[in-house]
């Protein structure tokens, strides 16, 4: 079984295809058949005659469309058809004409999620796993118990969804497609007018000529067509406009969105409301057994009617008990007939084992006594029919609640889902640019580049960039950045978030599946599915739990039996109405029931799914167990600098005057010189000028003629400003153009270096006028971070490719003790393993391409959110607000939710241990106590349920700091 892990996770969420070298490209051709390119790296291939030769061959093969071989590269681009021919036959083709084949797509890979029905614990995930890990061409299964979710990997040329499904439901449970690798971008259209074979083919093949569409299926009987297309090159509004347009003569089409029911909250409606009918009509019937055993016989004279004999010794109370007990044993308990036989057919046992096991004891003793009531005239013997009824009951009312506890722990996953609005403003723009129209439209409709006008109050539909308005959007529910943040043309906007004040209008970047929100989501449900390996002791257990509690239950009653013959024990200890065989078949059933493999299953996995859930509800997305687990253990942190304790954009953060001219006029010259300039501290002065002359209410620049611009690489520019000559740049290039530097202008250079900042001068007519000193600002939040980790018993350095001085500069001034400085992305690496080596748990936290294998290395990688892709897939953890104070955060959530994940443990192991003990009747010799079946059921579903409370108290997680920047002032304020 391959565990959804570190590297699992890392891949981009629900591709099409994972993790294998292969370009499909599907489409349907006028034969309805798919075709695959794949590419083949060739050895031999020694001239044009030998590509020659092997395209002739593959040529010859059926199912081969198209071969292209090339000499020089040595790679063949083949395109087939997978229905009549695979990948492997073509490299034995290849082979057998004389030609090695080096690399090759030993076969597609494809996947699936699938919502699974029926599992009760931990082994049945792993009948599941077993049944999926058994079916022709699945590669690997991961079946996640609290989640009631699969995700598979399968070779499509082998078998496909529908198969896969049918081997779940072979096993004994039921199973439903969620999505394919292929549902990504993807739009599911009801269609209206096609009523025949021939109206469906006009619509496939206009759909099928369409720019950018990779895929049509249709599905006449409910007038429903699915397309695939690509985002960059058309979108659902346009697939819906080539249906309309696909319409001649008296022949007309229209299309709207298919609007499916929403399938997750459906599903756990639905199985909330089966747990609770199967509940009322179980307590139905076991209300009124409870009744005639336990409380009538106690209220004489009311109960006195039951004891009236119908025939030798059978009594009404008897029979009565008898016809209501059997509906709740075979109508009602048919659930658990059905999970036992599919789990002994798979020589396995679950819950539903020790259920069918207990009940059906209590039950067929009980039918036994009946008969003999009925056919002596002498025989005395009490029915247990209140037994088998009332445990049925108490199981389906633990599992009622424990179905309604189940649902808070995806809480957060379900709020993240709802965040998306379902319709926005789009704006119709004509061939000049001038907005001709607005209309209301479902956000599903959306493509890329349409301009979507958003009011105040309305939440923002796609990821985009603000092309006009102003207003302040608040990102909470995404970043958890409480105050709203200012937008201005140029700024983007998430998904999910809310506008608050102005109306702004949108250009959508990224719509659907590809939106940040969307990217959350996927990856939430992702590290919600993946098992955390503390997991590993349930599992373990489980294979041997239940087999151990049939053979603890029959050694007690046979122990009880036993003793109870040879007489070691006195007649009173002998409750009334009860002999020896019934008190040791009462002990026997209650250590059958009593034991609960369930709340072992769930101590685990449902802890990680609140955590994660909360996680990602405060900006902090943990990519699964694995790396919640791992960031627990962290001692050590390792910071990247730029961009990570950093801003990682450079600041103007002193200026000073050393000539006459006044400073605006200082940044008038500077920012001339500078506007031909790409260089980072040319745009940190240039933003610097802009925001003095807006300090002083003159925003307006004055343009001034500029020529001779020149850059001296290394060293600044230098250029004619009117009748000025200008040079901005550092001390070297003002040696270099022999303009002297004053000791004044000396000491502040060696003043500023010392704090690790860049002066950059400026020489106006031959005298230096003036300078700015530029630095990349540390992160406010930094030095209370690294002091907040330290109380955490955590330590911190620094690992940086920037020089020495600066990077002791930073640290230093972070409150970091120790620094590497000038080491390349290998050295980072190399610099992790070193540690780890040393037996330390490392934690990385890094923005760019150069931290990625440091991210990699280290035990727990953290991944700044404003960094890039690649250090993203890298992580172990993503922070979205690229705050570092969410460090802290993701190691505390981590530490609460492993000691979470040891209460759940206590709970379920205690219980256990604790219960079939008492069951067992260790307690009665002494007190006279016992544990009634019907008791002992309802403790083994409260022990479930108290294991899925436990962690929904990881709902209440708070944030141990909440970093506050006041008037220049870094405080902590520690939540409670």
């Amino acid at each position: 079984m391959d565990v959804n892990g570190r590297d699992d996770l890392k891949a981009p969420l629900l591709q099409p295809s994972d993790s294998v070298a292969i370009t499909i490209s599907e489409t349907n051709n006028k034969r309805e058949r798919k075709h695959r390119t794949a590419k083949f790296r060739i050895g031999d291939i020694k001239c044009a005659s030998c590509a020659t030769s092997i395209e002739s061959v593959l040529g010859k093969l059926n199912g081969v469309e198209n071969a292209m071989v090339s000499p020089l590269q040595g790679e063949a681009v083949i395109t087939y058809i997978p229905e009549l021919i695979n990948a492997k036959e073509i490299k034995e083709t290849i082979e057998d004409a004389g030609f090695p084949v080096y690399e090759f797509p030993e076969q597609d890979i494809a996947v699936c999620r699938l919502k699974i029905k029926g599992m009760m614990c931990t082994s049945c995930s792993e009948s599941v796993e077993r049944a999926l890990l058994m079916a022709d061409g699945v590669k690997t299964a991961v079946v996640g118990l609290a989640l009631e979710e699969a995700k598979v990997h399968f070779d499509p040329n082998v078998t496909d969804t529908y198969h896969i499904i049918e081997a779940i439901e072979d096993a004994g449970f039921g199973a439903d497609l969620i999505s394919s690798g292929n549902d990504l971008n993807k739009v599911h259209l009801t269609v209206e007018g096609v009523n025949s074979d021939e109206d469906a083919i006009i619509v496939r093949s206009s759909l099928e000529s369409a720019v950018g569409v990779t895929g049509v299926e249709m599905d006449l009987g409910e007038r429903k067509v699915s397309v695939s297309y690509n985002p960059d090159l058309t979108g659902p509004r346009s697939i819906i406009s080539c249906i309309q347009e696909a319409g001649r003569g008296s022949k007309s089409y229209n299309a709207h969105l298919y609007v499916a029911l929403r399938r997750r909250e459906t599903e756990q409606l639905q199985e909330i409301l089966r747990y609770r009918n199967q509940f009322l009509l179980s307590a139905l019937f076991s209300v009124p057994v409870f009744i005639f055993s336990m409380v009538l016989p106690m209220l004489p004279p009311y109960g006195n009617w039951l004891d009236c004999k119908i025939h030798n010794m059978l009594s009404v109370g008897m029979l009565l008990r008898w016809i209501f007990c059997t509906p709740v044993q075979f109508i009602v308990g048919r659930r658990f007939y059905v999970g036992s036989y599919h789990s002994l057919r798979r020589l396995s046992a679950n819950m539903d084992v020790l259920v069918a096991l207990g009940t059906n004891a209590a039950y067929f003793y009980s039918v036994y006594v009946v008969i003999k009531a009925l056919t002596s005239n002498k025989f005395e013997g009490q029915d247990f029919f209140e037994t088998s009824a009332m445990l049925i009951s108490f199981i389906l009312l633990g599992k009622y609640l424990e179905v309604l506890a189940k649902g808070k722990t995806s809480d957060a996953l379900s709020k993240l889902t709802e965040l998306a609005p379902e319709t926005a403003h789009l704006l119709a723009v004509d061939s000049d640019g001038n907005f001709v129209s607005e209309m209301e439209v479902s956000t599903q409709l959306l493509q890329k580049n349409d301009i979507i006008k958003i009011v105040p109050g309305a939440k923002v539909p796609v990821d985009g960039t603000v092309i006009n308005g102003q207003s302040h959007v608040n990102e909470s529910m995404i970043t958890g950045e409480a105050i709203p943040i200012a937008k201005r043309p140029g700024d983007k906007v998430i998904c999910g978030t809310m506008n608050e004040n102005g109306c702004i209008l949108v250009k959508a970047t990224h719509v659907g599946s590809e939106t940040a929100l969307s990217q959350i989501v996927q990856l939430v449900e992702a590290a919600q599915l993946a098992r955390a390996p503390v997991q590993k002791l349930a599992d373990k257990i489980s294979k041997f739990f239940v087999p151990m509690v049939v053979v603890a239950a029959f050694m007690t009653w046979l122990g009880w039996f036993i003793a109870g013959q040879a007489r070691l024990y006195p007649e009173h200890w002998m409750p009334q109405a009860i002999n020896k065989f019934e008190l040791a078949l009462q002990f026997g059933i209650s250590v059958l029931v009593v034991a609960c493999p369930c709340a072992l299953g769930l101590a685990t996995p449902t802890a990680v799914m609140v955590a994660t859930g909360k996680g990602a509800s405060q900006g902090v997305l943990i990519k699964g167990g694995n790396a919640l687990e791992k960031a627990h253990k962290v001692k050590l942190v390792v910071f990247d600098k730029t961009g990570t304790l950093t801003l990682g954009k450079p600041e103007v953060v002193s200026d000073v005057l050393f000539s006459s001219y006044s400073m605006e006029d200082l940044c008038d010259m500077a920012t001339a010189a500078e506007a031909n300039s790409e260089h980072p501290l040319a745009k940190a002065v240039m933003e610097h000028a802009n925001r003095l002359r807006l300090k002083n209410g003159s925003y307006t620049e004055h343009v001034t003629e500029v020529k001779d611009f020149e850059v001296h690489t290394g060293a600044g520019v230098s250029v004619k400003v009117g009748e000025a000559t200008v040079l901005v740049g550092n001390k070297r290039l003002m040696q270099a153009c022999s303009i002297p530097v004053g000791p004044e202008v000396e000491d502040y250079i060696l003043k500023n270096e010392q704090l690790a900042r860049t002066c950059v001068l400026v020489a106006i007519d031959g005298k230096v006028a003036g300078a700015f000193a530029v630095t990349d600002p540390v992160k406010p939040e930094a030095r209370c971070v690294i002091s907040f980790l330290r109380s955490m018993g955590i330590s911190s350095i620094m690992v940086t490719g920037d020089n020495r001085a600066t990077a002791t500069a930073i640290a230093k001034e972070v409150g970091i003790d120790k620094v590497f400085a000038e080491i390349d992305p290998m050295g980072k690496a190399d610099k992790i393993k070193e540690l780890q080596m040393k037996g330390m748990n490392v934690a990385m936290v890094g923005d760019g391409i150069n931290d990625s294998p440091a991210l990699v290395a280290a035990d727990v990688g953290m991944a700044i959110g404003a960094g890039t892709d690649v250090a993203i897939e890298a992580a172990d953890i993503v922070l979205i607000k690229s705050n570092l104070e969410d460090v802290a955060t993701a190691i505390d959530l981590s530490r609460k939710t492993m000691s979470r994940i040891r209460v759940n443990y206590v709970w379920a192991l205690g219980y256990n241990i604790l219960g079939m003990p008492v069951a067992a009747g260790i307690l009665f010799p002494f007190t006279g106590i016992r544990l009634p079946p019907w008791l002992a059921g309802a403790c083994m579903a409260a022990s479930s349920i108290s294991v899925v409370c436990s962690s929904l108290l990881l709902q209440s997680y708070k944030k141990p700091l909440h970093f506050q920047n006041t008037q220049g002032e870094s405080h902590y304020a520690k939540s409670a």
